[in-house]
């Protein structure tokens, strides 16, 4: 079957991986002949905004979704969510595929808004995905220090809650280290 759109991505930190992610994720499979996930913040870990290392957030998101995406780390390089950092977004997909993406798929952020403005001639559609699942990876990182395992499965795929000892260790270790370069 064809699909509207070749090369999709999305980008995101995945700190922690939840079923709002998984639904932006499946909605650009259904869009898009190939999809890359970027995953930003990649060389963060051990803090409590980014208690995850980047080969654990790339092991959940390959559980989910095999190889039907691909997935590239995306460090950051400290312009904050700024046009410079949709070119370097840009940059990458054109490393990773050879070309630029058709599709962004993202949810709906004031600061996501303006990353390709500096992008002359560049034409790449924006699909802002609406929050219908009332969650945050703010929250999934809370449900991981209470050790509310209950309401942490509630919001991720079964293919994810054997990750939950790992997930909950790396939390609670890293919970008192605020040190963090990304937005």
């Amino acid at each position: 079957m064809d699909k509207p759109f070749a090369l999709g991505i999305l980008v995101g930190r995945f700190q922690a991986l939840h079923a709002g992610h998984q639904q932006m994720i499946e909605t650009a499979l259904s869009l898009c002949g190939q999809v890359g996930i970027f995953i930003g913040s990649s060389q963060e870990s051990g803090t409590r905004k980014n208690p995850f290392p980047y080969e654990l957030r790339e092991k959940m998101l390959e559980n989910l979704f095999g190889s039907r995406v691909s997935i590239y780390p995306l460090p950051d390089i400290g312009v904050g969510n700024t046009a410079a950092w949709g070119d370097y977004v840009l940059e990458n997909v054109k490393a990773r595929f050879g070309r630029l993406p058709d599709l962004l798929v993202s949810g709906k952020e004031a600061r996501r808004l303006d990353w390709f403005d500096s992008v002359e001639g560049v034409r790449i559609a924006e699909l802002y995905i609406p929050k219908t699942i009332e969650i945050s990876a703010s929250q999934m990182r809370e449900f991981l220090l209470r050790d509310d395992r209950a309401s942490w499965e509630r919001y991720v795929s079964r293919e994810i809650h054997s990750l939950y000892p790992e997930l909950r260790a790396l939390m609670l270790a890293s919970q008192k280290n605020e040190r963090t370069m990304s937005i």
